[in-house]
C-alpha cells in the first residue's frame, strides 16, 4: 500500500499507512514470530543436513505444521514431504495442537516407505518423546533445525502458501462475497 501511494505521488511512511489500515481491520497475512518452541524437558537433536546434497528419494523427509484461521477458530495442518521429489507423503488436520495428529501423519508416511533422515523444526510436537521414539524405532536419523535454518522448510512452506492462498483464503473470500450479495443466483463463484 505504501509503494502504491508513493507511485501516486503521496509522501507517506509505512508506519503512517499502518496506522490508517489498523482501524479498518486490514493487516498482512503472515506468520507471527516464535511459533516453533520446544517444550521444557524435550530432547533437541542436532542439525544433520549441513553440507548434504539430497539426490534421491527417501533420503530426507521433512514435516511442518501450519494453521488456518476459520470463523470458529483455527485448524492445524501437518504434512510430511520428501525433499527430493517434493511429494507430499501424508497430511492430517486437527483442531488442537497436540502430538496425536502429527503421529498419525508420520505413521501414514512410514507405512509407505522410510527415510534415512527426518528433519523438523524444534516445535513441541516434533520434540516429544512419542514422536522421536517412532523415528528411532525405525532406525531413522533425527535432524532438527536451529536458528538461521528457516529455508530448510521452504518446500513445505511453499505447499502451505499454495494451500492457503490458492484454496482456503480464495474460497473464504468467495463465501463472504456470496453472503454480501445475498442472492445465490447473483454469485458467480
Amino acid at each position: 500500500m505504501t509503494a502504491w501511494l508513493r507511485r501516486r505521488g503521496d509522501a507517506v511512511h509505512h508506519t503512517r499507512v499502518g496506522r490508517w489500515l489498523r482501524p479498518m481491520g486490514l493487516a498482512a497475512m503472515s506468520p507471527k514470530p516464535r511459533l516453533s518452541q520446544p517444550a521444557a524437558g524435550h530432547v533437541l537433536y542436532p542439525y544433520l543436513l549441513r553440507g548434504i546434497t539430497v539426490n534421491r528419494v527417501n533420503q530426507v523427509w521433512s514435516a511442518d505444521i501450519t494453521y488456518v484461521r476459520l470463523a470458529g477458530g483455527f485448524v492445524y495442518l501437518v504434512a510430511v514431504i520428501d525433499w527430493f521429489s517434493r511429494y507430499v507423503l501424508s497430511w492430517t488436520v486437527s483442531i488442537t495442537l497436540d502430538v496425536a495428529f502429527c503421529l498419525e501423519a508420520l505413521d501414514h508416511a512410514l507405512s509407505r516407505s522410510q527415510p534415512e533422515i527426518f528433519n523438523t523444526d524444534q516445535g513441541t510436537q516434533f520434540t516429544s518423546s512419542a514422536f522421536t521414539e517412532r523415528l528411532k524405532q525405525g532406525g531413522i536419523r533425527i535432524s532438527m533445525d536451529g536458528r538461521g535454518r528457516a529455508l530448510d522448510h521452504v518446500f513445505v512452506e511453499r505447499l502451505w502458501r499454495s494451500v492457503k492462498y490458492e484454496e482456503v483464503y480464495l474460497r473464504d473470500v468467495t463465501v463472504h462475497l456470496c453472503k454480501r450479495v445475498r442472492r445465490r443466483d447473483a454469485c458467480m463463484f
